[in-house]
Parts: C-alpha cells; sequence; structure tokens
C-alpha cells in the first residue's frame, strides 16, 4: 500500500520548477494525473488552489472543496484533486462565480488571470495535427486535448479545410464542436511564448525559418516595446492580429 501511495505522488525536490511549494518541509506533493496536458507543463488542481489562488491553507480544505465539485475547468467539474490544469484553461470557482485563465508567464510559469463571464466562454487552442476521419469529417486535433470535427463535402482536398497546424482556433466551451474564430500562423500574428527562457512574453511574428523538424524551426518576435527575440515554432501561440483575442495582464501589453 505504500508503494502505490508514492506512486500518486512525487517528490517535491523533483516536482516542476514553477510548482509555488516548499522544497525541504515536505518530501512529497501531489503528481498530476494523466490528462490534457503533460507533467512538464500543467499543475494539480490542489496545488492550484491551495498554492497559486491561494483558495485553502491546507491540502485537506483543497481537496475538500474540490471534492464539493466547487471548482470547474473550462466549464466541466473537476472532483479530481490531482487533474492537471494547463494554459488556456479557464477556471471557475462555483461558489462566487469568479473566473479566471490559465496563461503563461516569464517568472512563474503560469498564472492566473482573471477574466469576465462572456471571455469565459471561450478557449484559443493551437491546432496540433488534422486527419480525415470517417464519414468525411475533418478532424482538428488541438493542444490541451481537445478535438474538432467538421463535415467536408469532399475527403480530397476539401473546401472546408482552411486550416493548418500552428494555426489558433477559438471554440465555444459551451459548444466544444464550435469554432468561433480562426487566427493563421504567420508573419505579422501576435504571438504568446509557452515555452522556454521567454515563456510568458507576447509578440508579434516577424520572420520564420523553417527547420528540418518542428523544433528546429526558429521563429522570430517583436515585443510591444520594440525589443526582438527568437524561440522555437512549438513554444509559439498565436492569438490575433492587431490585438489578442482574449484579455491579458497588463504588464504583459
Amino acid at each position: 500500500m505504500a508503494r502505490m501511495g508514492q506512486r500518486r505522488q512525487m517528490k517535491r525536490l523533483a516536482a516542476p520548477w514553477f510548482y509555488p511549494i516548499l522544497r525541504k518541509e515536505y518530501k512529497w506533493v501531489v503528481k498530476p494525473q494523466p490528462g490534457p496536458h503533460s507533467i512538464e507543463a500543467s499543475i494539480p488542481l490542489l496545488v492550484l488552489v491551495r498554492d497559486v489562488m491561494g483558495i485553502a491553507e491546507t491540502g485537506r480544505e483543497a481537496r475538500k472543496i474540490i471534492s464539493e465539485g466547487l471548482i470547474k475547468v473550462d466549464g466541466v467539474v473537476r472532483k479530481s484533486y490531482k487533474y492537471p490544469v494547463g494554459f488556456m484553461d479557464v477556471i471557475e470557482i462555483v461558489s462566487t462565480g469568479e473566473t479566471y485563465r490559465i496563461l503563461p508567464d516569464n517568472t512563474k510559469f503560469l498564472r492566473v488571470h482573471r477574466i469576465d463571464k462572456d471571455e469565459a466562454r471561450l478557449k484559443p487552442l493551437r491546432i496540433e495535427n488534422k486527419t480525415i476521419v470517417k464519414n468525411g469529417y475533418l478532424q482538428l486535433n488541438l493542444y490541451g486535448g481537445y478535438n474538432v470535427l467538421i463535415k467536408t463535402s469532399s475527403p480530397i482536398k476539401p473546401p472546408e479545410d482552411v486550416y493548418k497546424t500552428l494555426d489558433t482556433v477559438v471554440i465555444s466551451l459551451e459548444n466544444k464542436n464550435e469554432i468561433k474564430d480562426h487566427i493563421r500562423f504567420g508573419e505579422n500574428a501576435l504571438a504568446l511564448v509557452i515555452g522556454g527562457n521567454n515563456v510568458g512574453r507576447l509578440g508579434r511574428i516577424l520572420k520564420v525559418q523553417k527547420g528540418m523538424r518542428r523544433y528546429r524551426t526558429i521563429v522570430t518576435l517583436k515585443d510591444l516595446k520594440g525589443h526582438m527575440f527568437q524561440t522555437t515554432v512549438d513554444k509559439v501561440f498565436v492569438i490575433g492580429y492587431d490585438k489578442p483575442v482574449i484579455s491579458l495582464p497588463g504588464e504583459m501589453l
């Protein structure tokens, strides 16, 4: 039993660097369960509620809040305290109606940003892959484990297929198969960096230097203060053209 319990946890010293926890006071911390985000880019719901948002003071209090269905992620009640939460997820505190979005941050890796009810109905997601599936549907495989099905008139070069990998689609969280907006990846698009040394920076894409593999494709961006920086294309998440389709903290603009 002890061994099984340990597998559900991980040592605090081995936890991702961005977990806001005391590393030496206790030995173990909650390990995220398999889900829509990898362990390297997510935080378990208990740690979010207790250590990031400060809704609970202890792990026991956090588990109670979560098990009572008081926390929604993307409009769905999540009762597992190990549920992984990551970028672009929408968090709702049911008892107060407050809504937040998880965004990348340059110093904390992820941050919680307060949003209004209208914005909480929408979620931008990057297209990771696409394929034609049964019955002639185009399936978009999106960041965070989402899939969207689009009915096509022809399985060969369907005219409905205006989407490319690395583009972003904005979906409705009330109807997850409904696309509200489509943002093409490319020069002049506004993008957030979701990994690496420049995580959390907002910039306009100036140039894309294609490599043999995605992680070798280099993107040059310019932030709103005029500073240029580079990152690999897998860390770039486009969120608009003239302005972002989501609200951002003032210091990021």
